[in-house]
């Protein structure tokens, strides 16, 4: 399997920093709880001096939504509304130790992180592209939607589209749950920094969790223009 983001993509977003991780072996009964609490807490101590609205990784998605024709008060970015959800909650809702845990380095760091069930994307490629819309998108509740033509989303072999408004809302299709053992994991940042500082910071975070929490073995890569790919899972994976 592969992933990458469309040449259109870099070319209109040349602040986009990525990163990806592939990690396999993970199961629904670790606990992260007092990492996850470690993360949050990190994030209410910066929530306390600056609302969610006015962090510099925050706003620039703002203006990268804005440029997409998308209203940003509408939609926000992953990090954003975990973010948002955190300061007025206090803490996060708990799904699975996998997305608890990779929610709450999203608000440590707010930036968007999405984890996927890598079982439930078919290969060869996941591409991160404007959407023609005849995509198929599936909603956490079920149902069927079709992207916007133009609107960017993830989208596998099959025309399956992971994401919808590209960090405002991941599929349920793919969303992490019980029987999952396999999973990509993809962290984007626009801010200045996000490339040498926040995403590398990050997904070494993930690294050091997932290899201490699972008896797993992660593989990740900072994604480029010059080397946008990110090839992931045994050769024979039925993905």
């Amino acid at each position: 399997m592969r992933f990458r983001h469309a040449d259109t993509i870099r070319a209109a977003h040349p602040e986009l920093s990525a990163g990806a991780l592939y990690a396999s072996g993970v199961h629904p009964a670790a606990d992260v709880g007092p990492r996850v609490a470690e993360y949050t807490a990190r994030a209410l101590d910066r929530l306390a001096d600056s609302a969610e609205g006015q962090l510099p990784e925050v706003l620039a998605w703002r203006r990268t939504f804005s440029r997409l024709g998308l209203k940003p008060t509408q939609y926000r970015c992953a990090s954003e509304s975990l973010l948002r959800r955190l300061r007025k909650e206090g803490s996060l809702p708990r799904i699975h130790p996998v997305v608890d845990l990779c929610n709450a380095l999203s608000v440590a760091y707010a930036i968007p992180v999405a984890a996927l069930d890598a079982d439930r994307v078919s290969g060869p490629l996941l591409e991160v592209r404007p959407a023609r819309g005849d995509e198929l998108y599936t909603t956490f509740g079920g149902d069927t939607e079709h992207p916007a033509p133009g609107e960017v989303t993830f989208v596998d072999s099959a025309n399956r589209a992971h994401a919808r408004r590209w960090t405002n809302r991941q599929s349920g299709h793919s969303a992490v749950g019980p029987h999952t053992t396999r999973i990509l994991v993809v962290t984007e940042a626009m801010h200045e920094g996000g490339a040498s500082e926040t995403v590398p910071a990050l997904l070494k975070s993930l690294t050091g969790e997932l290899s201490t929490h699972w008896p797993t073995s992660p593989v990740s890569a900072l994604l480029t223009a010059g080397a946008p790919e990110f090839a992931f899972g045994p050769p024979d994976s039925p993905a």
